[in-house]
């Protein structure tokens, strides 16, 4: 299976930090930044940050990062309804795969997981989730969210963050192996290395049927 190499931010993408990565790394395939901005935790995409990404050749992978609770089916559709309207308000197309960002500490049941599933399905975009499945709810959250609605486990894309290894230049990347729920799954992403000392990026690995899905 050939795997596509990218990266992930919290900060904007600049020529310089672009640069850093291409000639430090490799040049990535994709570029996972935040929809918006949340106070702490991100910067929100610009239009120019999107412009010199395509540029490049890099494809964007669009994440809402303002779960700070996910329980409840109604929570999980307002999540869901947020995620879009930040997609459009960005020219995102329909067919783009919108990725809630679901970290460990955030509490989440399997209601909030089919809410947001369920808000993106007439809507044209595809649904994602990041998140961890060795810490946190989400292994048991998602289990008996499909055990509820076997739907969940067609629509639903993951993206991994375990386990967690060294991050490489992308011609040393790891196969692709990441840890995914206990239940039937689409994980179709890992985030396999954190936190670049010089400069906050991540490096990630993932399936070329997800890369034909992003932006």
């Amino acid at each position: 299976m050939c795997a596509h190499w990218g990266v992930d931010s919290a900060t904007k993408v600049t020529n310089e930090l672009y640069h850093y990565v291409m000639y430090n790394f490799g040049k990535p395939e994709f570029w996972g930044r935040s929809l918006s901005t949340v106070q702490g935790r991100a910067e929100g995409l610009t239009k120019e940050e999107v412009e010199l990404l395509h540029n490049n050749g890099t494809k964007v992978l669009p994440i809402y990062n303002g779960v700070k609770e996910a329980v409840g089916y109604q929570q999980g559709r307002t999540v869901g309804i947020n995620t879009i309207f930040h997609a459009r308000r960005l020219a995102i197309p329909e067919g783009t795969i919108l990725f809630a960002s679901v970290e460990p500490f955030v509490l989440i049941d399997e209601e909030w997981i089919r809410g947001y599933v369920d808000v993106l399905i007439p809507c044209g975009y595809r649904s994602g989730i990041y998140y961890n499945p060795v810490q946190g709810d989400f292994n048991i959250a998602y289990c008996n969210a499909i055990r509820n609605d076997p739907k969940v486990a067609n629509q639903l894309i993951l993206w991994s963050a375990a386990p967690e290894l060294e991050a490489t230049k992308r011609s040393e990347s790891p196969p692709f192996n990441p840890i995914k729920p206990s239940s039937r799954a689409n994980v179709w992403g890992w985030q396999y290395g954190r936190d670049i000392e010089t400069h906050s990026f991540d490096t990630n690995l993932i399936e070329r049927k997800l890369y034909n899905l992003l932006w």
